[in-house]
């Protein structure tokens, strides 16, 4: 089923300084995940204000979400495929001024309408960073080091929930969006000088052929597992986008509790990343990802039971741990599924984050926005469209697993 190990993996020494520079670029990396991240999360963090400020309905916003989803689920195999001789510290010096830039213009732009296609535009930065990140410090890494080097820097998503999810929050609601727009333009220059900095030149992970693509989209296992991830999201962004409205028009939280809710959100994402990178190996990738996603059933399950926002966030522990480990347990699973063929599920599995984000984020939006609801009543009903979703992808992922496993007996 796999190309061959050596038209696929990364080398390391033909890249000048590769050891001295392993450390440095594995922060910087990390950093510009961090950033990447905050990018991502600024509009649903800010959504309140924004919303009131650009006179836009809260669905309408949402499509903000949606849109730069899409961008980013197309342009991740696309751009992978486009870029993939040009040396990688240039690539993601430049996707990272290009972020920063495109954030800029979104916070100086005056509507609505003006808003929507720039930040499109902004988010195919993020396309091409998360992925070839990951390409890039694996080949900076030796073999004994890869995959604990990918997992690292991976971890910059979650300090972002941790940190700059609930930092947008705070600052939405007591200064305004344009500000926490502005702020991600800032971490962002901050990256491109960092990244440029630290990270070796010559780095050329070997770019994916026609055939590797074709042998990926042709087998019905692997995109099975694909699949997951994509289906998986839809159901967590159904809900997790529209967080901010929801805790204030539903539960009255003001800006400061609110920000507290994205903190022990993400605090907790955190906290199930750095377990899940630790006894993956042990417990099985199949496994752990339907472990996982038990977990973001039984928030869905139990969701009307969080009457006030200490019974909520009680409610939202089982998914908040895993709510970033059930991606990673992704990649990982993919990993083993197909090593040879690593760089092109890395891609793909990206576009299936973001697909099931733009799903998400529309099904979501379209709800709330339906029959001109408002307060308690607009948002109902998301988390049992996050419970179908949620048991979909559970049901797919122990097929998966199931194929997996007859596939290693029969070979």
């Amino acid at each position: 089923m796999a190309l061959a190990p050596e038209a696929v993996t990364p080398a390391t020494a033909t890249i000048p300084g590769a050891g001295h520079s392993l450390a440095s670029s594995r922060w910087a990396l990390l950093y510009g995940n961090f950033v990447i991240g905050c990018g991502v999360m600024v509009v649903p963090g800010s959504l309140n204000d924004l919303t009131r400020s650009l006179d836009v309905s809260v669905a309408i916003g949402g499509q903000l979400i949606t849109a730069a989803a899409i961008v980013m689920c197309l342009g991740a195999p696309l751009m992978a495929a486009a870029v993939g001789r040009i040396d990688r510290r240039r690539l993601l010096v430049l996707a990272l001024a290009w972020y920063g830039l495109g954030h800029l213009l979104c916070a100086l732009v005056p509507s609505y309408a003006a808003l929507l296609p720039v930040r499109a535009a902004t988010m195919l930065a993020a396309a091409v960073f998360t992925p070839q990140a990951a390409a890039a410090i694996g080949s900076l890494a030796p073999p004994a080091e890869r995959g604990r080097a990918i997992t690292f820097v991976f971890l910059g998503w979650s300090v972002a929930s941790v940190f700059g999810l609930p930092l947008h929050s705070y600052i939405g609601e007591a200064f305004g969006w344009r500000w926490a727009f502005g702020l991600v333009a800032l971490l962002a220059a901050i990256g491109a000088v960092w990244l440029r900095a630290v990270m070796p030149g010559g780095i050329r992970p070997p770019a994916m052929d026609l055939r590797a693509w074709k042998r990926i989209f042709t087998d019905p296992l692997l995109m099975a597992i694909v699949a997951v991830t994509a289906v998986a999201g839809s159901g967590q962004f159904t809900v997790f986008v529209y967080f901010a409205p929801y805790f204030k028009q539903v539960l009255a939280a003001d800006a400061t509790q609110i920000s507290l809710m994205f903190a022990a959100f993400g605090a907790c994402g955190f906290i199930g990343n750095v377990l899940l990178s630790r006894h993956v190996d042990r417990v099985g990738a199949g496994r752990a990802v339907a472990v996982l996603l038990v977990m973001v059933a039984t928030t869905m399950l139990l969701w009307p039971l969080g009457t006030s926002l200490p019974l909520l966030l009680l409610v939202m522990l089982p998914w908040a741990f895993s709510f970033f480990a059930c991606n990673s347990a992704q990649q990982a699973r993919l990993g083993e599924a197909a090593p040879a063929l690593a760089p092109a599920l890395m891609a793909l599995n990206t576009s299936g984050i973001y697909l099931g984000q733009a799903v998400g984020a529309a099904s979501g939006g379209a709800m709330v926005g339906a029959q001109g609801a408002s307060g308690a009543a607009a948002y109902a009903n998301l988390h049992w469209v996050a419970l179908g979703w949620s048991l979909v992808a559970l049901a797919l992922s122990l097929w998966a697993s199931r194929q997996c496993r007859l596939r290693a007996a029969a070979a």
